[in-house]
């Protein structure tokens, strides 16, 4: 494999010359190289798959294919011709390359287009390589079908994209569509042993497999982790600075994590996601390895640990895992891990949500008793009692097995009751929750008051993981009836996801708190005048 400067970042220097040099992807080039050899070429190429797989460097490869001076078809490109060497060196003027992204207005388009017509001058074919296409506007795409319709016989389309359904289906059915795959983990090990060699560089054991377990099948960005790693050619790089240097010193703590929640110990759980944060890792990089490795035992209870990509002491844990975590309670926290990892926001306790992931997985909730049936004498009537009353009486029951939820009121109906009474009386409505299900209240810390529509009580949350919880029927329930127990209002909740911040309290006004209908004239937009 030709390599060139060393002021050159690694995964340039390394970069795939012919078809021999790609990895990973031998579907694509056994494909290319037989249409070719039999002159097969086509007018429209589309190259897809994850960053790093490579796709720009699959389109180069066939642009230099397509103009090489190789006599022998099946030995293109021979990167050894003088156009195969303009390509490599960026000095090649019928390769024309274009971002998508910085160009994606159609007349950036339509500029392009009008010099298609024009002849190559010095390869057989002008080649122009269309990289993020999916980036191009809907006005783009429509000036680019129609050159692909009918595109002159010395013109060569190469598009490249990561997110290929993005692309209209009508690019797609005039172009010969390749998919490129992530690169097996064994394959990018064994390409950065080359280059270790070759650059001369010393790494300690299991340092090239970290690397290439970061980089999740790109051979590109494997490469550019090495690259990172790199201090000086004569200096040995060891695996506990790569852990350092990669942000992967988490590992450990995710399986200590698994271990503490495989022993039933909320309390060791907390005390190991705090040394992490302590030591540096980053919250939502420790909440993504502790779901590999969740997923790692799933994979070792259900089918071996042959299906994981570890080294023999890593899979040797995960067996031990396995075998000692309940499986009920492995995948609840599977779920929840899952969720938190795609909703993750920073804040300024970004641990919390993995260490409610962990106390949930740890504490399943019960479902609330039926109030014991008590048989006393009647009493005569009395005057209502006060919230404080009802909230004192209630704090020594058991949540009400007979209460029902009431059916959500169809849109556009009044509000049912006044916002500015729930507003004001959240931190007792969170205390009455607390005396039934003490998970909830810190669910509902993430939570704020938006506005009641009809009997809907709308909560506003900043991420899909708070509202998923807050939602779930159970504690739907047991929220509704705390509000109930304090205000002897029936309301729905619902919870949306809102990223603007909560809404102030409605301010105090005289006289509203006597009257329950001034005060839903007042949340409706009524203003109280007086003389």
């Amino acid at each position: 494999m030709a390599h060139s400067a060393k002021d050159k970042a690694l995964y340039l220097r390394w970069r795939p010359q012919t078809f021999d040099d790609v990895i990973g992807q031998e579907h694509i080039t056994r494909s290319l190289r037989y249409a070719l050899a039999h002159q097969r070429r086509r007018h429209a190429y589309l190259f897809s798959g994850i960053r790093g797989t490579g796709k720009t460097t699959m389109a180069r490869l066939l642009a230099k294919a397509v103009n090489c001076l190789e006599p022998e078809a099946s030995q293109r490109p021979c990167d050894r011709c003088k156009h195969c060497i303009a390509i490599k060196s960026d000095r090649f003027l019928d390769l024309i390359e274009i971002d998508a992204a910085s160009q994606s207005r159609v007349e950036n388009v339509r500029e392009l287009l009008e010099k298609v017509a024009f002849a190559p001058g010095e390869g057989a074919f002008k080649v122009y390589i269309i990289d993020e296409v999916h980036r191009f506007s809907a006005s783009a795409f429509d000036a680019l079908l129609k050159t692909l319709e009918d595109p002159p016989g010395h013109v060569v389309f190469v598009l490249a994209t990561t997110e290929i359904d993005k692309v209209p289906l009508t690019i797609k059915s005039r172009c010969v569509h390749y998919q490129l795959r992530r690169v097996p983990l064994r394959q990018v090990v064994a390409r950065l042993e080359i280059i270790s060699a070759s650059e001369g560089l010393q790494v300690e054991a299991g340092v090239l497999e970290l690397v290439a377990r970061q980089g999740e099948g790109s051979v590109r960005d494997s490469i550019s982790l090495l690259d990172q790693l790199i201090t000086a050619p004569d200096e040995t790089i060891a695996l506990a600075d790569a852990r350092q240097l990669l942000g992967t010193a988490s590992s450990q703590f995710a399986l200590e994590l698994a271990g503490a929640l495989a022993d039933e110990d909320g309390g060791q759980c907390l005390r190991i996601i705090h040394d992490a944060i302590q030591e540096g890792s980053a919250a939502k990089q420790l909440t993504q390895q502790f779901l590999d490795t969740l997923r790692h035992i799933m994979l070792a209870q259900t089918a071996g640990t042959a299906l994981i990509e570890a080294t023999a002491e890593e899979r040797a844990a995960y067996d031990d895992l396995a075998q000692r975590m309940n499986r009920a309670r492995l995948l609840k926290a599977l779920r929840a891990c899952s969720d938190a990892a795609a909703s993750y926001t920073t804040g300024w306790q970004p641990q919390l949500t993995l260490e409610l992931v962990l106390l949930e997985a740890l504490h399943a909730e019960q479902p609330p008793a039926p109030a014991p049936v008590q048989h006393t004498a009647p009493v005569p009537a009395q005057r209502p009692q006060s919230r404080r009353a009802r909230a004192a009486q209630s704090a020594r029951q058991a949540p009400d097995a007979d209460y029902t939820r009431p059916p959500v009121s169809q849109a556009g109906e009044a509000a049912a009751y006044a916002v500015g009474k729930i507003r004001q009386s959240w931190t007792e409505i969170l205390t009455q929750v607390n005396r039934y299900n003490r998970n909830i209240p810190p669910l509902l810390e993430h939570a704020h008051v938006r506005v009641i529509e009809g009997n809907r009580l709308i909560l506003g949350v900043s991420t899909p993981f708070f509202q998923q919880k807050i939602i779930a029927p159970e504690r739907a329930r047991i929220i509704e009836q705390a509000i109930h127990d304090l205000h002897q209002v029936k309301l729905r909740i619902e919870v949306q996801v809102v990223n603007g911040a909560p809404e102030p309290a409605a301010p105090a006004r005289a006289g509203s708190d006597e009257d329950p209908l001034l005060a839903t004239g007042i949340e409706l937009g009524g203003v109280i005048k007086r003389d």
